[in-house]
Parts: C-alpha cells; structure tokens; sequence
C-alpha cells in the first residue's frame, strides 16, 4: 500500500513538473480596483488549487476529529453502563426418589 501512494505522489509530482515546464508564460490577471497580478501560469494554477483544496481539507480533518472524539465518547459510555454479569444461578435442586408402598 505504501509503494502504490508513493506511486501515486511521484506521478503527480512528475505530472506538474511537465505541466510547468510545458505552460511556463506570465499571464495578466485582473484583480479588484484596477489592480493587476502578472504572474507565471503555474503559479496561478497551484495556487488556485491550493486555495479551493486547503479549506475543504480543513473541514475535513475537524469533521474526522469530532467523529473520533464521538466514537471515544460512545466507547466510555458503553463500557460504564455495563452491569455486573449477575450471578451464577444455583443448580436445579436434585429430585428425591419418591418409594412407592
């Protein structure tokens, strides 16, 4: 599993190294109040990326948080709301051989 996520990243990581490489043209992006940024297109696009993927993955990690928490919660309950097992019932008394006369 580890080698397939190692896999995974270097692709990626190779992936935008080309597309850097291949794309490396400043552009002119217009911005509020006649401000403009010029930038190179890499650039523009990681950090587009980077500013919708970070807030999404912020939600993530407290929603998994709270959820773990829940979970150690509902496992502490559990286990002080058991009851002692009850005792263990005594024997059936033994029937007595009735003599028939």
């Amino acid at each position: 599993m580890r080698f397939l996520k190692m896999l995974i990243w270097v692709t990626i990581i190779i992936g935008l190294i080309v597309f850097a490489t291949n794309n490396w043209v400043p552009v002119s992006v217009s911005l509020w109040g006649g401000l403009r940024l010029d930038t190179k297109l890499p650039a523009l696009v990681i950090a587009s990326f980077l500013i919708g993927l970070l807030p999404l993955y912020f939600v993530h990690l407290t929603q998994m948080w709270r959820l773990k928490r829940r979970i150690i919660t509902l496992e502490a309950n559990q286990r002080g709301s058991t009851l002692p097992p009850p005792p263990p019932a005594s024997p059936p008394p033994a029937y007595a051989a009735v003599d028939t006369i």
